[in-house]
């Protein structure tokens, strides 16, 4: 009888949030994976419900630290499209650009910070900054872009404050967007080196069998690579507008997770983020960046997640590309944001987030209140592909010492740069009062 073993991790490091790993398995096989998120749920949904729809996009930012232009983005296209509102193309180039410096800032911390120990053979970033102490500030400079363009946009780096339904409280003249266009040229540069670095790192071998690919699922738009607007397609044929979202996509709940677990209805597990939007819209990234690729021989469609730093790394560079191209394009709106008048509806609304989709949708009443809402983050809609990669991966890996196996493993969770914390607010709450008997 095979002796039966466990991997057991009490707290994952280099993740966002607090998650435990806990694998039992034996030479025959996997025979139980859990991703164990404890973290306690946040219940966002439930305290907006009954705050003003134009609160949406400040108490949302509040969920993530990280990327919070995200979820202030996905909530004011949801609370628009109840609304009926149009905005101009000048509002939509804006609310593009300041998600370009999201992109930079998340991808490059996972980059340098989160992932790059893994390949490197360090325990963090820390220990890693002894021996490559030009790497980290690398990191740190390119990071820095990000943050002046959310900063700018925004009105500060973390948890912005100039994003509001119908636009900007406030937007830049032509004159103050120059010197951060300088800024970014330089920081562009650096980006393009970090695709030539990730690309030489060792990449564990690992790719599905073909009965059991990934569908991957993001965002596609006919005209630019996808980050605030499209429909949902996969690579599996769906093709959903936005507002369908529900009608394909399910929630369900695990005993042993604070967040619930997103599945196809039709399929089961499926795969957001970098992979899945690079896979499913290559053609629509820069001419710049699609050289770049070919040049270090990355393949259009990507299947192994080890590599997904790579696709985060042509992401920054595409992210830098495509700021610089709206700044020279830029033209001052006439009107900051178009007034947006309370009215009962529900509205849908889903973005790019550096992770993957967001998805969030508004049930607002006749006095501009939230009467439900639900989001739906990048992580919860991994965690079960994530589990079924390691089912996949740790019998092709079982050579390893444990103590190598269990750095793999956490490295395989490490690929979806998951956040935790951004997955743990979907729980229902129920307050029951307990009536008193009369003794």
């Amino acid at each position: 009888m095979a002796k039966s073993k466990t991997i057991k991790v009490d707290y994952l490091a280099r993740v966002e949030g607090e998650g435990a790993l806990y694998i039992r398995y034996d030479d025959a096989g996997v025979h139980d994976v859990k991703l164990k998120i404890f973290e306690p749920p946040r219940f966002f949904e439930g305290f907006m419900r009954g705050r003003d729809f134009r609160e949406a996009p400040d108490i949302t930012a509040r969920i993530c630290g990280i990327c919070p232009i995200a979820y202030q983005m996905s909530a004011v296209h949801a609370m628009e499209d109840a609304l009926g509102l149009t905005l101009p193309p000048e509002l939509h180039a804006l609310r593009r650009l300041i998600y370009c410096g999201e992109w930079i800032e998340s991808h490059t911390l996972h980059i340098y910070m989160l992932h790059a120990p893994d390949f490197l053979g360090y325990p963090g970033a820390v220990a890693m900054a002894k021996d490559h102490p030009q790497l980290v500030q690398d990191g740190l400079q390119i990071k820095k872009a990000g943050n002046a363009i959310v900063s700018l946009l925004g009105g500060r780096e973390v948890h912005p404050i100039n994003v509001r339904v119908g636009g900007f409280y406030r937007v830049p003249s032509a004159g103050e967007l120059q010197p951060l266009r300088e800024q970014l040229l330089h920081a562009r540069d650096m980006a393009v080196e970090t695709v030539r670095w990730a690309a030489s790192l060792p990449f564990p071998k690992f790719e599905r069998a073909l009965s059991d690919q990934y569908e991957f699922v993001a965002l596609s738009h006919p005209e630019e690579y996808p980050m605030n607007r499209g429909s949902i397609v996969s690579t599996r044929g769906l093709a959903i507008p936005v507002r369908d979202y529900d009608g394909h996509f399910r929630e369900e709940h695990v005993e042993y997770s604070s967040a619930l677990h997103s599945t196809l209805i039709e399929r089961g597990a499926y795969f957001v983020g970098p992979m899945a939007r690079y896979n499913l819209n290559y053609e629509r990234l820069s001419p710049l960046v699609r050289q770049l690729a070919d040049e270090i021989g990355f393949a259009p469609f990507c299947a192994n997640p080890f590599q997904s730093i790579v696709v985060r790394s042509l992401e920054v560079l595409f992210a830098f590309d495509e700021a610089v191209r709206l700044i020279e394009n830029y033209r001052q709106p006439d009107i900051a944001h178009v007034h947006a008048e309370p009215k009962p509806g529900m509205g849908y609304g889903a973005t790019e987030a550096p992770r993957g989709l967001l998805y969030h949708r508004y049930q607002i009443d006749d006095a501009g209140k939230i009467a439900e809402a639900k989001i739906v983050a990048p992580t919860s809609q991994n965690q079960k592909t994530i589990e079924d990669d390691l089912r996949v991966m740790l019998p092709k890996f079982m050579y390893l010492p444990e103590k190598q196996l269990q750095a793999q493993c956490e490295q395989a969770i490490r690929n979806y740069d998951p956040c935790i914390s951004c997955s743990t607010h979907f729980l229902k709450m129920h307050l029951q009062r307990a009536e008193r008997t009369a003794s």
